[in-house]
This record gives C-alpha cells, sequence and structure tokens, in this order.
C-alpha cells in the first residue's frame, strides 16, 4: 500500500499537460450548467456573511444562501488543495516558482532583483514585514481593497465572470472580463513600474 501512494505521490507531483487542466474546467463547467449552478469564489464571501446573520444589517445579504452553500466546498477545495500542493507534493524546490528567463528579465527590469532558477514563489513584498512599508502596504492593503470593491461592483470576480459567465455566455461577464484584462495591463505596465 505505501509503495501505491508513492506512486500516486510521484505522478502527481509531475507537471502535467496544459489541456489536462481545460478538460476538467470544461467538464465541471458543463455540470455546473448542466445543474443550473454557477461558479465563482468571491460569491462564497457573501455566504459566509448572510450565514452569519449579517442580513439583519445590510439588503444585499438577504437572500437564500442554503441553495448556494454548496459553493463552500470550492472555497475550502481551493484551500485544501493549495495546503496539499504545497505541503506534499511541491518536490524539492517547492518555495521555487518555474518561470522562464523572460520572466526573470521583466522582474528584473522592474526592480525586483532574481534568478533564474531561483525566483521565490511569493515575492518578498507579500510578508508581515512589508506590510509595514509604504509599498508593502499599498500593495497587499490598498491592492485587498480594490480586488473586493472591484468583484463587488462587477458583480463577481475573475473565477465567477471569466469561467462561469463566460461559458454561460453572457454579455455582462464579457464586459467584466474585458475590464479586468485591460485594468491588469494598467497595472503591470503603469502602476507597477511606479510603485518599484
Amino acid at each position: 500500500m505505501l509503495e501505491f501512494l508513492t506512486n500516486v505521490r510521484d505522478f502527481i507531483s509531475q507537471p502535467w499537460p496544459w489541456w489536462v487542466g481545460g478538460l476538467m474546467i470544461a467538464l465541471i463547467l458543463f455540470l455546473l450548467l448542466y445543474f443550473g449552478k454557477e461558479f465563482g469564489i468571491s460569491a462564497n464571501f457573501r455566504v459566509m456573511c448572510a450565514a452569519d446573520g449579517a442580513d439583519q444589517y445590510a439588503d444585499f445579504f438577504k437572500f437564500d444562501w442554503q441553495s448556494q452553500a454548496w459553493n463552500l466546498l470550492v472555497a475550502l477545495g481551493a484551500m485544501f488543495g493549495g495546503y496539499m500542493a504545497a505541503n506534499y507534493f511541491a518536490g524539492d524546490d517547492g518555495n521555487i516558482a518555474h518561470v522562464s528567463a523572460a520572466t526573470v528579465q521583466s522582474l528584473n527590469d522592474l526592480g525586483i532583483p532574481v534568478e533564474y532558477g531561483k525566483v521565490p514563489l511569493v515575492p518578498d513584498f507579500y510578508s508581515w514585514t512589508s506590510l509595514f512599508s509604504w509599498r508593502g502596504l499599498l500593495i497587499i492593503v490598498g491592492g485587498g481593497f480594490l480586488v473586493g470593491f472591484g468583484a463587488r461592483y462587477a458583480g463577481g470576480c475573475t473565477s465567477g465572470h471569466a469561467i462561469s459567465g463566460l461559458s454561460a455566455l453572457q454579455i455582462s461577464s464579457l464586459i467584466a472580463v474585458i475590464g479586468f484584462f485591460l485594468g491588469g495591463l494598467f497595472m503591470t505596465y503603469v502602476i507597477f513600474p511606479l510603485i518599484f
């Protein structure tokens, strides 16, 4: 049995082809559409708040949250899967991001000193110590606020619109995804170089 589990771990820890993820996403979305469900991570925060009694304080949380409680399993699975991947399937270089030489050069051009083959999975500016610098405060707290505000204003997050909404052929999701990409490009090529 131990040998079987070792073989499974070795198989899972090897990089899979990109198309496997695409097929899995397509299969899950087909099942969600078939059963009349929608996928999205930010919706979980609304469900959790409504379940904890936030409907007494704001009309936004007055809805049938029990019908969307299944989506909490998606968030739990993302957390559990991330933990498992980081702690059990990462291999010997689990804290290293495997990126191209061009990405390393782009990071160096932005003023983030990294070496090829030694790029940390979590950049140094995402840490408790950097949170108390102006740059860290701006990126972590300011970015978090903008992501939360943007997800609420757009009526969903990137996963909800780009994966679930586009597969359901929703025009509002197409507009939101175009906005996400334009905002990401503006952040990458205009704001990010100013910060660093």
